[in-house]
């Protein structure tokens, strides 16, 4: 039984019949961008993440990117970001003209070090942006510990986070600000790009408005130099059928993920360390081993689709050659090792069952 890395057509049929009736609602309003189903998401989705505002965009680059500008983060300032990521954490600091300071992983919980970071810090620093890798928390308190101490913001990478929580606080709210993604295979996944911004702060909110819309709060009045990056009506109202559900999905999440780390307990993969207050979303279910590259392509040859999350580590892409960044031998090793198998809140039993028994009779 061929078994997909993700079919989101399986992902999204539980409600389609309500997304249907969201987007022709959209349809018959005859209003699509900054109307009534984008102000209601923010409002639901605020409410969701136990913070005061959020404002909708159009995918989470720039999310990450319009908190740095907000911020006035720029040209002579320094971010501290981890080194193993998605590379839209370090496009978001290279939009804005600051230097990326990278800082390498636990090797356990596979979220950036606190222990590491505050030996990267100089007095050029301005924020850590940590990321909630795979759906994990970063260990928030450490980090804000630190930041505090050396009076830094701390600005989320909630991507891959919708619903995480980390000592009994919803990812979102763990910082002074959180970008998100609703790119479609997300948690909570859009039929199409899309993004937010959560924030405790009202100016910060209120710059970000204007900044993701030509810099205008007030048509044709322009009191920034603001981008163009507004989620639309269809996209708001696809995800607020979802939210409904997604912390429903998130519970489906974590039982596939008790099964798998069940089921392969007696072989040599690695599976993720859960840190103490941590509330994994299980975006992804990573393994890690030295042999993964034989591992994916037995279970490719027996139908079970995997990915890697990232083959290609961000100092070593094209876009940053010619940096002169540190050694990073724990992102090299770990990026060599990892292994992303199906995970999704729509795999049975008998799936997890299936992709364990294969994983297990390669290494037998």
């Amino acid at each position: 039984m061929p078994i997909d890395f993700l079919n989101l057509g399986r992902a999204n049929a539980p409600y389609e019949a309500a997304m249907r009736e969201a987007i022709d609602r959209v349809l018959r309003s005859g209003y699509y961008i900054m109307g009534e189903e984008t102000a209601a998401f923010e409002r639901e989705f605020a409410s969701y993440c136990g913070v005061e505002h959020c404002i909708g965009v159009g995918n989470g680059l720039d999310a990450l990117h319009l908190i740095l500008r907000a911020y006035g983060i720029g040209a002579g300032d320094e971010v501290i970001v981890p080194a193993n990521t998605f590379i839209a954490t370090w496009l978001a600091v290279s939009l804005v003209g600051a230097r990326i300071v990278p800082v390498e992983p636990d090797d356990a919980t596979w979220n950036i070090d606190p222990q590491r970071i505050e030996d990267a810090i100089t007095p050029r620093t301005r924020a850590i942006m940590p990321v909630h890798l795979y759906g994990m928390p970063a260990e928030m308190d450490a980090i804000r510990d630190i930041a505090d101490r050396h009076g830094l913001r701390v600005i989320e990478d909630a991507a891959q986070a919708h619903g995480a929580q980390y000592r009994g606080r919803r990812a979102g709210g763990l910082g002074d600000a959180a970008g998100f993604s609703f790119y479609p295979g997300k948690n909570l996944g859009a039929l199409g790009d899309g993004g937010a911004i959560t924030t405790n702060d009202d100016d910060l909110a209120e710059r970000l408005r204007k900044l993701r819309n030509y810099g205008s709060s007030i048509k044709y009045q322009h009191d920034a130099a603001g981008i163009n990056s507004r989620l639309d009506e269809m996209q708001a109202a696809v995800l607020r059928v979802k939210l409904q559900h997604l912390d429903a999905d998130n519970a489906r999440r974590a039982a596939v993920a008790e099964a798998y780390r069940a089921a392969l307990t007696d072989t040599p993969v690695e599976l993720i360390r859960v840190p103490d207050g941590a509330r994994s979303v299980w975006h992804l279910l990573v393994v890690r081993t030295p042999r993964r590259d034989a591992l994916r392509e037995h279970l490719t040859q027996r139908g079970i689709g995997t990915q890697i999350h990232y083959p290609i580590p961000c100092h070593r892409q094209g876009a940053y050659a010619g940096h002169d960044w540190p050694a990073l031998p724990v992102t090299e090793r770990l990026q060599a090792e990892i292994l992303s198998l199906p995970m999704a809140p729509y795999l049975s039993a008998d799936e997890v069952a299936l992709i364990a028994t294969e994983v297990k009779a390669f290494f037998a």
